[in-house]
């Protein structure tokens, strides 16, 4: 609470310029992932707070930028333009197309949507959703499973135990093989006494590739996601050769402005590998955003540390006043307080 209260003295007429020597020739990168209808709850952003916050940057001219320009700015050794900010959504479901593509054309602000392009051609729905549906849709109050060797009983009894069961069974299953991944998802269907859909429900179901294209038309720019959104660490050389490549072929097969800029699924630094990497470099591509917060500095690129392959994102906040904290230079002066790259 105090910090919340701490955070909106940001917003008082000054306070916000105070910090913007630590935001020279510094990048901050967005992630979003799901958007909801206006006026309505549940899981998402909101399409009128992304509105104001898209508002209150252009209002204080923070320069909106794409994630390629940044990364062309890194490899091209020219310095990253101050206050400098871009926007990426991960996954490629329809609301990014039919709520949030309007919201940034309407500020003029780039946005790369990095798509899973199975999805996409409705090949599958995404692992953690089907897990979500089992749960939300079983009418058991108790289900027995297991996960490998492991075990498990999950009580289902009321809206937060089924929330509680989900956030479980999903953070198990990023932990494991691929392959032991989906056996246990079919594992719990049956064991709930549900049976999954073959394509997406409608709040799970991804945009169309006309939608992609019309998106385009409006500003939006796409790169690759992979084709099954598998953690690449938990598959084989194989496997993982062929999600990067068959991803950037099947996207730029269907976009017209296919960014070639890579998403790791989950993006955590035990999710990907110089395996991954490596396969990049070969495909020529500018770079690859993770999921950790962190900034896009004017350093030069150094090719023993690829940096460029693990260009941090911040999650993108709910308030106005963490959104300055993160883009004022603020945040940055206290990663470089605590020691932190920055």
């Amino acid at each position: 609470m105090l910090k919340s209260l701490a955070l909106q003295l940001l917003l008082i007429p000054g306070a916000e310029a105070l910090f913007a020597p630590f935001a020279r020739r510094c990048g901050v990168v967005f992630m979003l992932h799901r958007f909801r209808a206006a006026g309505s709850a549940g899981e998402g952003y909101d399409p009128a707070a992304l509105r104001r916050a898209l508002a209150h940057l252009r209002r204080k001219k923070y320069k909106l930028v794409s994630i390629e320009s940044l990364l062309r700015c890194k490899l091209e050794g020219r310095p990253v333009p101050d206050r400098s900010i871009a926007f990426t959504i991960d996954d490629g479901y329809a609301d990014h197309a039919e709520i949030g593509a309007p919201v940034f054309a309407e500020f003029d602000c780039p946005v790369t949507t990095f798509v899973t392009t199975g999805f996409l051609d409705q090949q599958l729905w995404f692992w953690w959703d089907q897990i979500e549906f089992i749960f939300a849709n079983s009418r058991l109050s108790t289900v027995f499973t297991q996960l490998g060797d492991t075990p498990l009983e999950y009580s289902l009894r009321s809206a937060g135990e089924r929330t509680a069961a989900t956030n479980d069974f999903v953070g198990r299953c990023k932990v494991v093989p691929n392959d032991l991944k989906l056996e246990a998802i079919e594992r719990l269907a049956i064991a709930s006494e549900v049976s999954l859909p073959v394509k997406a429900p409608a709040s799970y179901s991804p945009m169309t590739w006309d939608q992609l294209r019309a998106c385009e038309e409006r500003g939006m720019t796409f790169g690759p996601h992979t084709v099954t959104h598998p953690i690449l660490s938990r598959v084989s050389d194989q496997q993982s050769r062929w999600e990067l490549t068959e991803s950037w072929r099947r996207l730029a097969e269907e976009a017209r402005y296919p960014v070639p800029v890579f998403c790791y699924p989950n993006g955590g630094s035990s999710d990907y590998s110089e395996r991954e990497i490596a396969t990049l470099e070969e495909m020529r591509f500018l770079g690859a955003v993770v999921g950790s917060a962190g900034f896009v500095s004017s350093r030069a690129v150094d090719p023993g540390q690829a940096e460029h392959f693990q260009t941090r994102r911040f999650p993108f906040p709910d308030s106005l006043s963490y959104l300055v904290q993160s883009v004022s230079g603020m945040e940055r002066m206290k990663h470089m307080l605590r020691g932190e790259p920055a």
